[in-house]
């Protein structure tokens, strides 16, 4: 599995603005900066998400989230992929590590997002529910964000491209 933090923000962001030859568009920004934070987990063998929002990312919402995975997934072992954010390491999260051995988490190298197959997910995600959308309220954008992570298979080939088998064997 593969995990990361996003936030959504109810300022839209712009891909690609159509307008009439000779005409400015205009584009309608919210003026503050409302958002809701995301916690997204790929299974990276079938594409599955498993995502939560919260209002905050730090060390005891991230103890949940891996909580929310051990019980989305129970009695199987579980490798988890993720980044060296610093809600990723303190006490909620050792509690959770200790009490769950089958819970192993193996960090990707720092400065590396490109390496996360979350971070492909949040991609398409914004580009199909939060890029150039005109919704006025953060709650319903973020539940059409959230709908849209959980319902969606997103196929990335992080077990082909880096021998899964071999690397899962390292951690038996």
């Amino acid at each position: 599995m593969a995990e990361d933090e996003a936030s959504v923000y109810l300022q839209a962001t712009t891909r690609a603005v159509w307008a009439p030859r000779g005409q400015t568009p205009v584009v309608g920004v919210h003026p503050g900066r409302d958002m809701t934070h995301f916690y997204g987990t790929l299974n990276l063998l079938t594409g599955e998400e498993v995502a939560q929002h919260g209002p905050v990312m730090n060390a005891e919402v991230t103890a949940q989230h891996l909580e929310t995975l051990l019980a989305k997934f129970p009695e199987v072992p579980l490798l988890l992929f993720w980044d060296q954010a610093p809600w990723h390491r303190g006490a909620a999260i050792n509690a959770v590590l200790t009490a769950n051995p089958r819970l192993q988490t193996v960090f990707f190298p720092t400065a590396a997002p490109d390496l996360n197959p979350q971070e492909h997910v949040w991609k398409a995600a914004r580009s199909v529910v939060s890029h150039n959308h005109t919704e006025k309220r953060l709650a319903t954008l973020a539940d059409r964000f959230q709908e849209h992570l959980n319902t969606t298979t997103f196929d990335y080939s992080f077990v082909e491209k880096y021998d899964f088998e071999s690397l899962c064997a390292r951690f038996k």
